[in-house]
């Protein structure tokens, strides 16, 4: 016959789960993918080595789990923030504001989600929430062209060279924004850039 998960057996199996998905939030915080040792993973879950297998079949299953948590709870902030405004320049602001102050709150889970080098299979994640960022960019734009609010232009190619220059003037070798510093000249000035780019302007 085969075994049939009771109510009970099926209750323990989501929580030792969702243990195990909060202990990989808490070391990714912490110390991004290196710190996430199996061994690690389930000495701060409180659970046996070998049971993680029992969840995910590896480690890199179990970090892609986490990712997509993360990253879609990071992406749903700022696509909240951009639905409530109303006109191209709006949305673009509150979409970098929103983005930035978020990935300036927290460093070094923005460097795990956006910069850190990752398994393939994570990296497929990755680059799913990119082209959600990309793909409210790309809206914005287009609308803004459509209504004569923006000049003419190719919104994809606007809308990839907005998100680019996010990550890198927040993450990349080069970024002169420090973990210390006051954010808001760093986000008010990167707003500004993002929003003269595609010809809306800013103050």
């Amino acid at each position: 016959m085969a075994y049939r998960p009771t109510a009970r057996t099926e209750a323990t199996r989501i929580a030792h789960r969702e243990r195990l998905l909060d202990a990989a939030r808490q070391l990714l915080a912490e110390g991004g993918y290196a710190a996430a040792s199996i061994s690690a993973l389930a000495d701060r879950a409180g659970v046996a080595t070998g049971s993680v297998y029992n969840h995910f079949a590896s480690k890199q299953e179990l970090l892609a789990a986490v990712f997509r948590h993360v990253a879609g709870h990071e992406l749903s902030a700022v696509q909240e923030a951009v639905r409530a405004r109303s006109g191209a320049a709006e949305q673009l602001r509150a979409l970098v504001e929103v983005f930035s102050y978020r990935a300036l709150s927290a460093p070094r889970t923005a460097w795990t989600l956006l910069a850190e080098p990752v398994d393939p299979l994570v990296e497929q994640e990755r680059l799913t929430y990119r082209r959600g960022y990309h793909a409210l960019a790309e809206s914005a734009v287009a609308a803004g062209v459509a209504a004569g609010e923006l000049p003419a232009q190719n919104a994809r190619l606007s809308a990839a060279a907005v998100i680019g220059a996010v990550g890198e003037a927040l993450l990349g070798p080069l970024s002169p924004v420090g973990e210390r510093a006051d954010p808001a000249p760093f986000v008010e000035g990167i707003t500004t850039l993002c929003l003269r780019a595609v010809g809306a302007g800013g103050t």
